[in-house]
């Protein structure tokens, strides 16, 4: 590929002849890949300071010195330079340092003064890089009388500076360069409406910065020796199965850093890793371990997968269809194949429909079928989190709040347990402001916490659950139903869709968060009597098993009683699969309970339900004991 230069090494070349002040923010702590041959080799990984003495160097600068208020000036690139720094100041390096403090305002050998005198001579092409100036005073906002002083100094200096004619290099700009994570961490009057400064941004290494990294002759750095020698002989002739190996390396690492990369490559090279498994070392790096649970799932146990939910979840046949193929989307690794992103969450669903229809079931069985656990499925009550400040609940508070230690809800789960099912219960409770968080989740798989730590969510699935679309509103304000449980599913499935639609585009105003959901909203049916009738099954052989396990009673239910709890049953399926367990409750749990109560049954006995009365208040049994 091209030798690609970053915008802000293109942006300090052509500012720094025009401009006296440069200002760089950002990623100022991270390191970079040195693009052009010159004072040192191309391609080294350097730190910022390094880069820039390097940088300036080839520009043709004399003198090149840097400063912060610990260690006054120095310059620990190369030999020389303090030294013909000091002459030109009339100072006296010591150790390699000349002491100045910055807070010593107009004060003769102060930071600022020294600056000032260097910058306004014409003898020989000066720079001098101030780093960690946001670390010189305490706060932008409140600056003492010296603070004001000393740079309201540079700012003069800035203003002074003289152009220098070199021998070499043409006339070039005496220039101070001040290094901070944030320009506002500066007072605002230093820079604001200053047509001598330039303020450059340093981000993130971009796609094609990564390719020259990773792409370039520093590829062999990531592999052990011998393993290189091993697998090159074959990556040689299949130059294609090579490329598209990097290409993911490079997608899966969008937003690290210079140093993270490396520190991927040392660790890569360590753990002496394959070419052909390169990607997997950004596992070891996110989240500490070396297996992925996603790479060791039981194919067998997800191919039959369908009758595992069919075993819990009742009458549901699309949803279980549509939610088992998002799983082998992600299993296969076809996930967002189709978007530039390969850092997106495993899989995105939308579960929307009446209440106590398996929504939430089906996550817990997801999470069951998948990991082994359902502990797994993380749940999230969305109604939590319905006010604008819910979302440093989820995300942590920022530095200085109450709070800050503890981090947040959801950052702390994925943290703990990176490879899980994310359960955001009834989603459309959530304060719209923590709905824009989603967002960024959804899109790039990742999140900064309140700490400043970065949280990844690619290995995650993320699950809503709405009843949008169930009811709706009327035009005078009455609260009406959008589908009922006589229409078909064909209907019922067109109508949420539509509701939810409206929610998101007209209600909210968020279209987008829709589009990120994409075509994964799956719609569950209302209970109809035959899945009644099966759940209601399943809960009472539940009942009857749970009490022979685990206090050896048999239990029979006559005809007569089962009858009458499936007509109760069918008559409570507004409230779904939560309905009939709350039947089942009323009319058997509890008065069988008041039975064995008070006839001292707790161990060993035979129990056969005759009838059950569900007029009598409160319900009874009639039972026979063998």
């Amino acid at each position: 590929m091209a030798d690609y230069i970053s915008k802000w090494h293109r942006e300090l070349g052509i500012f720094s002849k025009i401009k006296p002040l440069i200002i760089l923010e950002g990623n100022v702590l991270d390191s970079y890949q040195y693009p052009e041959e010159g004072s040192t080799p191309k391609g080294s990984i350097l730190r910022l300071a390094e880069y820039l003495h390097f940088c300036f160097k080839d520009m043709g600068y004399q003198n090149i010195v840097f400063y912060d208020s610990l260690r006054g000036f120095y310059n620990t690139c190369e030999e020389g330079y303090l030294d013909d720094f000091a002459k030109l100041s009339e100072c006296s390096a010591s150790q390699g340092y000349i002491k100045a403090d910055f807070k010593g305002g107009n004060k003769n050998n102060s930071a600022a003064d020294i600056v000032r005198k260097t910058l306004s001579q014409n003898k020989e092409a000066t720079v001098i890089v101030m780093d960690f100036v946001s670390r010189y005073i305490t706060s932008p906002d409140n600056l003492n009388q010296s603070e004001v002083d000393s740079f309201t100094v540079l700012l003069q200096a800035s203003l002074d500076a003289k152009d220098v004619r070199t021998a070499n290099n043409g006339i070039l700009k005496n220039l101070l360069v001040l290094i901070t994570n944030k320009s506002n961490d500066i007072p605002a009057w230093f820079y604001l409406q200053n047509p001598n400064v330039k303020i450059i941004t340093l981000s993130s290494p971009s796609k094609e910065e990564r390719e020259a990294l990773v792409k370039s002759d520093n590829f062999p750095s990531f592999f052990a020796g011998e393993v290189y020698g091993e697998d090159s002989a074959y990556y040689n002739n299949h130059a294609d199965e090579l490329e598209k190996i990097q290409d993911k390396f490079i997608a899966l690492t969008e937003g690290f850093s210079f140093t993270e990369i490396n520190g991927l490559r040392r660790l890569c090279k360590n753990e002496k890793v394959h070419i052909q498994n390169m990607c997997d070392i950004i596992d070891l790096y996110k989240y500490g371990i070396k297996e992925n649970p996603w790479k060791s799932l039981d194919l067998e146990k997800i191919r039959n997968a369908k009758t595992d939910f069919e075993n819990r979840v009742k009458g549901q046949d699309y949803a279980i269809t549509k939610t088992l193929d998002v799983i082998k989307r992600a299993i296969t690794g076809m996930s967002g194949l189709q978007g530039s992103s390969h850092t997106r969450p495993k899989g995105v669903l939308f579960f929307a429909g009446p209440t106590g229809t398996g929504k939430t079931e089906t996550a817990k069985t997801l999470a069951e079928i998948l990991f082994g656990d359902e502990s797994c499925c993380k749940r999230f009550d969305m109604s939590e989190y319905g006010q604008s400040h819910s979302d440093q609940k989820l995300l942590g508070a920022p530095p200085g709040y109450v709070g800050y230690e503890a981090g947040g809800q959801l950052t702390n789960a994925v943290k703990n347990n990176p490879f899980s099912i994310l359960l955001f219960d009834e989603i459309e409770k959530a304060h719209p402001s923590i709905l824009d968080k989603f967002l960024q989740i959804l899109e790039d798989g990742r999140m900064t916490d309140g700490q400043g730590n970065t949280v990844y969510f690619s290995e995650t699935i993320i699950i809503f659950t709405s009843n949008l679309g169930i009811f709706t509103v009327n035009d005078y304000g009455q609260r009406e139903a959008n589908v009922t449980s006589k229409m078909s599913y064909q209907e019922i499935s067109v109508r949420v869709r539509e509701a939810i639609e409206d929610y998101f585009k007209l209600q909210l105003g968020r279209p987008e968060i829709l589009n990120r959901i994409g075509e994964n909203i799956v719609v569950f049916d209302y209970i109809r009597p035959d899945t009644a009738k099966l759940i209601l099954n399943s809960q009472v052989n539940k009942i009857i098993k749970n009490l022979s396990s685990e206090k050896h009673i048999t239990l029979t239910i006559a005809d007569s009683a089962m009858t009458a709890l499936t007509e109760q049953a069918l008559n409570n399926l507004q409230n779904g699969g939560r309905g009939i367990g709350n039947v089942v409750e009323n009319l058997l749990i509890n008065p069988l309970s008041r039975y064995l109560f008070d006839n001292e049954i707790f161990y060993n006995a035979s129990i056969n339900i005759e009838n059950i009365d569900a007029t009598a208040i409160p319900p009874t049994l009639n039972c026979r004991i063998f």
